[in-house]
């Protein structure tokens, strides 16, 4: 009987050295179940940092036009606003969060019919030299040379009503190959109606040409009623509202792997946009997941690996 208050204490003293262990090797687990989570959550993100994607907007309006003249400027506006936001989308562009826009347009005369568009861009809310630099056949090729550094999108002005010219447009079609390769590193284009209406300042051809894909666009003059935004366009911020009331003066005849935005009264597509690598044969534009999706992968990949763990204790 005497043995038995040592035979307790021992017991004791086993039970809770027992405790001690289970405690330590829940604390170890507790430690990696934070690296696991850790390394989960990050560990996606600099996977899909080499699939990055081009942004891009292409339309058959000519909104550089109807911001300051025409029956609707403020959805001619709307436009610009929601193609900028697309292209230029810090969330999707890694140049936006340090670069300007650069805007192609002719500084030459204006003819009939047509007006300064880069007026429409300030009037969208944009400044010049701030938010944006101007540049003609002049100064282009240089500038080209500094997309991804200076600048995180191209916005194409109109060559109806528009000032976009030939000289323009053939500097853009002979670096398409450039273009492609920084819209593929995440950069962004807006290009607004090619087709040589109006005064022809685009007689030779090869519109939206630096996009090779871009095979069928086709110039079609039309007053702007019974068009309709999809429920991509509207995911954008249009509405029925902005694409009605001025007119426009291409289709495409194809939406290249992007999205139609809006659709006139015959059926056909004004606008396309979409995220994707490019190449000669159009847009792949694949499955790019939201940050909240790896999130809550990273999440449960931690979580399953600590009730593993939990149960080999």
């Amino acid at each position: 009987m005497a043995l038995a208050p040592y035979l307790t204490l021992s017991i004791f003293t086993v039970f809770r050295f027992n405790l001690k262990i289970r405690e330590f090797k829940m604390r170890i687990t507790h430690r990696r179940f934070l690296s696991v989570l850790v390394f989960t959550l990050i560990f996606p993100f600099l996977t899909i940092a080499p699939a990055l994607a081009g942004s891009i907007f292409l339309t058959g309006h000519d909104p550089d036009f109807h911001a300051t003249i025409g029956g609707n400027a403020a959805g001619a506006r709307n436009i610009i606003n929601a193609a900028i936001n697309f292209v230029n989308n810090v969330a999707f562009n890694p140049f936006a969060a340090v670069g300007k826009l650069l805007f192609v347009e002719s500084k030459g005369a204006v003819p009939g019919g047509h007006t300064r568009g880069v007026n429409g861009i300030v009037a969208s809310g944009y400044t010049n030299g701030v938010d944006f630099d101007h540049h003609d056949f002049t100064t282009l090729g240089g500038a080209l040379d500094n997309l991804g550094s200076v600048y995180s999108a191209i916005v194409v002005a109109s060559d109806f009503g528009g000032l976009l010219r030939q000289a323009e447009l053939d500097i853009l079609n002979a670096r398409s190959a450039d273009i492609i390769s920084f819209l593929n590193a995440g950069g962004g284009l807006f290009a607004m109606a090619e087709g040589n209406s109006g005064a022809h300042l685009t007689p030779n051809g090869g519109w939206f040409g630096y996009l090779p894909f871009v095979a069928t666009s086709t110039a079609f003059n039309q007053d702007e009623s019974g068009i309709a935004v999809t429920a991509f366009g509207a995911g954008l911020g249009l509405t029925n509202g902005d694409v009605n009331g001025n007119f426009s003066h291409n289709i495409f005849l194809g939406d290249f792997g992007l999205n139609a935005v809006d659709i006139d009264r015959f059926g056909q597509i004004l606008s396309v946009a979409g995220r994707g690598q490019v190449d000669e044969g159009g847009v792949n534009q694949g499955v790019i997941p939201e940050p909240a999706t790896f999130i809550l992968l990273g999440i449960g990949m931690a979580g399953a690996s600590f009730l593993k763990r939990a149960k080999a204790i």
